[in-house]
């Protein structure tokens, strides 16, 4: 394979980020400043190879100090990895929270999505850039997760090290000030404000969000940590799998699919290694669940991967986390430091003889890597497009092994399983839907934030809880990808079974309420907007949909009637096109909120 690498050549800046990821360069093959001997005969080319699932830590180093990413940066990473820069490019260039042109060392993302907009992200977007220099880009951004809050900004400025600094509910001078001064911005406020439920005796999975000290492995274990795992050694994994399989936990990220059965297929494959990923890129709109408890709880979620390793033969783990994330990062950053310094992650797990140990690779800005393969992509060093499946995961998966993954919600499930036993956990919920489940509750609510209610609870009791206000016109269930509700549907089940009896879907767990101040034709196109960005272009079906979409929506913003109903014809048979013959659920469910408003509300009428 011949590489084509241009003339530019890296900033001592830029050669440092690169070398503190990947250690001093060894010859002049990957860039050292040496003599031209060694390069009479090739050397380390199948090494560097291997690392190439190193190639996005690499472009995170380089944009964290320089805060873009230059040619002759991005041929000097692909010099050490062995990697063709016009791929490199690829990568660099799929992810948002990348640049391949400069910009200024600080970047202020301002999230524009449905939660953001509804709280007047408009007006926010429009008074930061009049406030600010040319110090300063603003960017108008997709879902930051911090819907509890809206409207939410996040600053990050590039150096050694990087500083970030969140300013939600976002004003105007706030926002300036995480932009210049990172340092003095208002420290965020604890992750148990986002929890109105906090401290309530019957909560499972949120129990100890603002009980515990999570910087505190000691607090953790005072209350429970690490409990499931001494049993899950007393049980053996195919014990673990049974319990996982009695107590009919599914996936918590959408899809339902049985976790028990998941697991057992992952470990019954014979080929080696078997990895452990967790989905921790929650990038739904108005989606922050995952987000909180790896705030609130970090321990909770290390000790469920390493449960979820030890059941499924699995000694190496990936958690994949939301670039948008910072203080998460940090959680789990010490998290980890301290879990292997006592000897609860690492070559000999709790004294078991278990080997197992956890790498967080972060994501960059893009929805689409919330699909698994498309996730595996991108830990790989690839351009993060989903996969044709078959093979599933469980059989080829990360690095084409058998790979079991989870998002977050999922797996910290798992502890009470454990602890209380199977039947136990499986009495909670209904007969098809077990369990606890945590909602996100944002919009025109009085207290919005993280809810846990048993399964088979309506949605009315949830938004009685969250405080609805007058005026209630329409609930998005699910998120973008999912469906809208009427304001007189409140008796819905949030079950799985339930929310598809109702013609809808309960998704992920976002439950979003508008009431009749937020134009829905203005919210729509927001949607075709969010799906269009986030397409990844790799099948027709989705790449043109989208786009078809967003147009039609444009078109029929401000018409009703027999004006709109060409455009509303042409957007239902783009839109069964985008559902059958689409790749992965991005384009499969980009046509679900809008058909749901024009069917269920009548947006268009």
């Amino acid at each position: 394979m011949d590489l084509h690498f241009g003339d530019s050549k890296p900033t001592d800046d830029e050669r440092a980020a690169v070398d503190a990821l990947l250690g001093p360069p060894e010859s002049s093959w990957e860039g050292a400043d040496r003599s031209d001997a060694d390069l009479r005969w090739a050397r380390g080319g199948r090494e560097a190879r291997d690392r190439r699932d190193l190639l996005l830590p690499g472009l995170h180093a380089i944009n964290d100090r320089v805060g873009w990413i230059s040619d002759g940066a991005l041929d000097y990473l692909c010099r050490r990895l062995t990697v063709p820069p016009a791929e490199a490019y690829g990568v660099a260039t799929f992810y948002a929270m990348f640049s391949v042109k400069p910009r200024p060392a600080t970047v202020l993302h301002v999230c524009t999505d449905l939660a953001c907009a509804a709280a007047g992200a408009s007006e926010l977007c429009a008074g930061i850039e009049a406030a600010l220099g040319p110090g300063v880009q603003v960017e108008r951004s997709p879902c930051l997760g911090l819907c509890e809050r809206a409207p939410a900004a996040l600053a990050i400025r590039a150096g050694d090290p990087v500083r970030t600094a969140v300013s939600a509910p976002a004003t105007v001078r706030e926002a300036v000030l995480a932009a210049t001064a990172p340092d003095s911005a208002p420290e965020e406020p604890p992750a148990a404000l986002a929890v109105p439920q906090a401290g309530s005796g019957d909560l499972i999975l949120l129990s100890r969000v603002g009980v515990v000290d999570p910087a505190s492995l000691d607090d953790y274990r005072a209350h429970g940590g690490y409990t499931a795992l001494r049993r899950a050694f007393e049980l053996g994994p195919a014990g673990v799998i049974r319990e996982v399989t009695d107590s009919g936990l599914v996936g918590r990220g959408g899809a339902a699919f049985p976790t028990g059965r998941k697991w057992q297929a992952t470990a019954s494959q014979p080929d080696h290694p078997h990895y452990v990923v967790c989905n921790a890129d929650e990038s739904e709109p108005g989606t922050f669940k995952d987000r909180v408890i790896m705030e609130g709880d970090p321990y909770a979620l290390i000790e469920s991967m390493t449960i979820a390793a030890y059941a499924t033969g699995a000694h190496q783990g990936y958690l994949y986390l939301r670039g948008e994330y910072p203080r998460a990062l940090r959680r789990l950053e010490h998290a980890l430091v301290q879990a292997r310094a006592r000897g609860l992650l690492g070559d000999d797990v709790l004294g078991q003889g278990y080997a197992f140990d956890i790498e967080i690779r972060r994501g960059a800005g893009a929805y689409i890597c919330g699909e698994e393969t498309a996730l595996f992509n991108s830990i790989e060093g690839y351009r993060g497009e989903p996969r044709s499946k078959p093979p599933f995961p469980v059989e080829k998966g990360l690095f084409g092994k058998p790979t079991v993954e989870n998002n977050v919600e999922t797996l910290v499930n798992v502890l009470p399983i454990l602890t209380m036993g199977a039947p136990a956990y499986a009495a909670i919920g209904t007969a098809r839907s077990t369990g606890p489940k945590l909602f996100c509750v944002s919009g025109t609510v009085d207290r919005p934030g993280i809810y846990e209610l048993p399964f088979g609870a309506t949605l009315g009791e949830l938004l009685e809880l969250a405080g609805v206000r007058d005026g209630l016109r329409a609930v998005l269930l699910g998120g973008a990808a999912g469906g809208f509700v009427r304001a007189d549907e409140m008796d819905i089940p949030l079950t799985f079974e339930g929310t598809r009896e109702a013609g809808t879907t309960l998704g992920s767990g976002v439950v979003m309420t508008f009431d009749d101040t937020v134009p829905l034709p203005r919210l729509l196109l927001r949607i075709a907007e969010f799906f269009r960005d986030e397409s990844c272009g790799q099948c027709v079906p989705c790449r043109v949909g989208t786009v078809r979409q967003e147009e039609a929506l444009h078109r029929i913003a401000e018409r009703t009637g027999a004006d709109a109903a060409d455009d509303i014809a042409l957007l239902r048979e783009v839109g069964r096109a985008m559902r059958d013959a689409s790749i992965c659920g991005l384009g499969q469910t980009a046509w679900n909120a809008v058909e749901s408003a024009i069917d269920r509300l009548g947006a268009y009428e």
